[in-house]
């Protein structure tokens, strides 16, 4: 049992064929062909982010979270191909445990007594960096560092299943999307709740607390993960847009 994390950014033009292909074709082909073996399937549309949110490897499109019981077998399997998108969006994606494997901040706060916004945060330690140098590096230092922040109240984060496991499903000849476009390796999955923007910018652009840097940094500066490589982000509401598993809407 385990979740399927994909952030996607596309070119921002085509945002409304994309939006069109999602809702008619390829979530009702998804639901549709494995929900049997689905528990929850579903997607987030991401803030609008100001300018200086932008430049934390920001992915402009869809967050869909698929929560399963198991997994079918890869390929096709009976099923046709899935309709091709209008244009191929760049995805960051990852398999996690349900549940997160640390809870650092904030349980014990009541869903009615603040907003949250969301920044949701993927990790790579870079090559060369062993599992354990990271994660050394993250829990032992970094996270101290992070709670630091004056208007973080709510951080956990997950630890990334490092097996291979194949998603179902299988494009038509021609159209499997580029290697180049889909980044898979990742460490670590990491939210970050704070009360608006101006929290968020207090605590990341103006006021930051002391960080040290890992000696295997590929940035100079937070988070030390080269943006858009190893460090990827986008900001999210509390509630998802869609739950495509409990209702498939048409799109016209």
């Amino acid at each position: 049992m385990f979740k399927s994390i994909v952030l996607h950014d596309i070119p921002i033009d085509h945002i409304a064929a994309m939006e069109r292909w999602y809702y008619r074709d390829h979530s009702p082909e998804i639901v549709g062909r494995y929900g049997p073996w689905s528990v929850r399937h579903d997607s987030y549309l991401p803030i609008a982010a100001p300018d200086d949110a932008r430049q934390f490897g920001f992915f402009n499109w869809r967050m869909t979270e698929g929560w399963w019981r198991d997994i079918p077998k890869p390929g096709a399997q009976g099923a046709l191909s899935f309709t091709v998108p209008p244009v191929t969006p760049k995805v960051a994606t990852c398999f996690i445990p349900w549940q997160p494997t640390e809870d650092f901040r904030g349980a014990e706060i009541q869903p009615g007594e603040r907003p949250a916004l969301r920044w949701f945060a993927l990790y790579r330690y870079p090559d060369g960096v062993s599992p354990e140098q990271g994660e050394e590096w993250f829990l032992g230092t970094h996270v101290p560092e992070l709670l630091q922040q004056s208007g973080l109240w709510r951080c956990f984060s997950y630890r990334v299943i490092q097996d291979h496991i194949p998603l179902p499903g299988t494009w038509s000849e021609g159209h499997h999307p580029p290697r180049d476009q889909i980044l898979t390796r990742w460490d670590r999955v990491c939210e970050f709740w704070y009360d608006d923007f101006a929290a968020w910018r207090e605590s990341v652009i103006k006021a930051p607390p002391a960080y040290t840097a890992p000696s295997w940094a590929t940035h100079p500066v937070f988070p030390f993960l080269k943006p858009g490589v190893d460090f990827v982000s986008t900001f999210l509401f509390e509630r998802p847009t869609d739950e495509f598993l409990r209702s498939t809407r048409s799109y016209l």
